[in-house]
């Protein structure tokens, strides 16, 4: 229910709302496009930045929050550590969510034993969060060539072509692995796959399941990875450090069993780092739609065993992220709704960008309109403008929302705010790493054996990422890695040591690099997110 001080505005927007719905608004210039950008968008906030002084990356320019992680020491008594493993097996796979699970189920497929091991619950992740769907060139009307411009241009030309073009070739085949193994996706009045459109695609290429498609989708991987019996599931089991051989190629993994609070080493011909991205360290005092446990693990792990990072210091600002009330600050509002016509309505009542720009721009643009005053504040300090949903409403037939965004309507609803009759308050909210541990088209880090995919992985999105890309690239790269980290299981690991650690935290020490940070976080601190 919406406080008696924002009364006023959410009747300033319902008054403009028949004006607006007659309004075409156009795009940005590139000139325009670029000034908003380097103006308002967080990653142009040279304060918010500082250079990497040790590591494969040194000099790269990382937010503050990153460079904290990566300049760091363990909380690990490494001399207590028992290297002798207590399982051993053909591929390690760290990460249970969309990307984690692929890469188990096809690594099992051409005969590998997996054991997967998670921080939380298996499925516990960012990818049952992902609301609007998944990116692939299946319609008619559509290409991969048009798939692929689409991703380069999102990403400002920064992502590898072999990576995007990879992702975008392998896109028709996920969705018939997907249809094959019990998902659902959405479909027309014909009976086919039903596309649509979102911010910065030039073809409806977007396939969903209502507006959880992230979770229906882990729902069905679950089920099949539940089927194997050689694939071994470990849950509540994070990853704390990597091992390598002599030979610095990696062999394996410290974990930490959360419920007995112990370490145990597994040994293994090839590990798959798929533990997601870094939003829950809250850079620059944004707030977060991530997982609690997205905490940049595989981040700090990949980097001390030697692995290249790429574009660390770009991460992607969902424009919609609910502002009011103050115990859902944060959460996602779909693309989807913007992509079908809703409006960005400022305390005026009034359009200021065209919705469907590129995600990064509309971001930037909503930004810029509250830090020139024209946002909407709330009591606690926060300051948004007004996602105006119900104009949907008043375009299609009655009951459209209920329909199209079920679990939408219910949520707002137990807060007593009906989307079909008011509009939401939103302000940018953290959503994506988009660089991370670069990979080549298998899947491989720059470090032997040792494997990416998912958000963890860098190189394939650029500086910015189109919905539904996310989705697609887990179950690409996910297969990918598994398929070649599978082929490795004639390998001889050779001896489990920790010697690329103590060499990283020598290198420290002779810098004399001192940070209160531990490193990896594991779980964040609870903190209050303010604007």
């Amino acid at each position: 229910m919406y406080a008696e001080y924002l009364i006023e505005p959410l009747e300033k927007a319902a008054a403009t709302r028949k004006k607006r719905k007659e309004q075409t608004l156009g795009k940005f210039s590139d000139q325009e496009k670029s000034e908003l950008l380097k103006g308002y968008h967080p990653d142009y906030k040279d304060s918010a930045f500082r250079n990497l002084r040790i590591g494969a990356n040194k000099g790269d320019r990382v937010t503050h929050e990153v460079a904290d992680l990566l300049e760091a020491f363990s909380d690990l008594d490494y001399s207590k550590i028992d290297l002798v493993p207590e399982y051993t097996t053909d591929v390690l796979v760290l990460g249970g969510g969309g990307a984690g699970v692929t890469a188990a189920l096809f690594a099992e497929s051409v005969g590998a034993r997996v054991l997967l091991a998670t921080k939380l619950r298996l499925g516990n992740s960012n990818t049952i969060m992902a609301l609007g769907g998944m990116q692939a060139s299946v319609a008619e009307n559509d290409s991969l060539i048009k798939h692929f411009a689409d991703t380069m241009l999102a990403g400002q030309f920064a992502g590898k072509r072999s990576l995007v073009k990879t992702m975008v070739e392998d896109g028709p085949g996920i969705v018939k692995w997907l249809l094959d193994i019990g998902v659902n996706f959405d479909r027309d009045a014909s009976g086919n796959l039903a596309t649509k459109k979102a911010g910065g695609l030039s073809s409806a290429r977007i396939l969903s399941i209502g507006d959880h498609t992230g979770l229906n989708i882990m729902k069905v991987l679950k089920d099949e990875l539940r089927k194997s019996d050689r694939i071994e599931i470990s849950e509540f089991t994070p990853a704390v450090e990597l091992t390598t051989n002599e030979a610095g190629e990696c062999n394996g993994a410290i974990l930490f069993d959360l419920g007995r609070k112990r370490f145990f080493a597994v040994k293994a011909k090839a590990v798959i780092l798929a533990t997601g991205g870094a939003g829950r360290l809250h850079n620059q005092g944004f707030p977060t739609s991530n997982n609690f446990g997205a905490t940049g693990d595989a981040v700090v792990l990949a980097y001390r065993a030697g692995a290249r990072m790429e574009g660390l210091d770009s991460f992607q600002y969902h424009p919609t992220g609910v502002m009011f009330p103050d115990h859902m600050v944060g959460v996602l509002v779909t693309e989807a709704i913007r992509s079908l016509g809703a409006h960005l309505v400022n305390v005026h009542g009034e359009r200021f960008v065209n919705e469907l720009e590129t995600r990064d721009v509309v971001a930037s643009a909503i930004i810029q309109e509250c830090q020139i005053g024209n946002g909407v504040k709330t009591q606690s300090g926060r300051v948004g403008v007004w996602l105006d949903i119900p104009v949907l409403e008043e375009t299609r037939e009655k009951g459209f929302l209920k329909k199209r965004f079920p679990s939408l309507y219910k949520q707002f609803m137990r807060v007593k705010i009906d989307v079909t009759k008011s509009p939401l308050l939103i302000y940018p909210t953290l959503h994506y790493q988009n660089g991370g541990v670069l990979i080549d088209e298998k899947g491989e880090s720059s470090v032997q054996n040792l494997f990416v995919a998912g958000e963890a992985a860098g190189g394939i999105h650029g500086r910015n990422r189109a919905m539904g890309n996310s989705l697609l690239d887990i179950f690409v790269f996910g297969r990918r890695a598994g398929i070649a980290a599978a082929k490795r299981k004639h390998n001889e690991p050779g001896n489990a040591t920790l010697n690329h650690v103590h060499r990283y935290y020598d290198s420290l020490k002779a810098l004399r690099i001192s940070n209160v940070s531990k490193s990896p976080t594991l779980f964040p601190e609870f903190i209050v997110d303010k604007l």
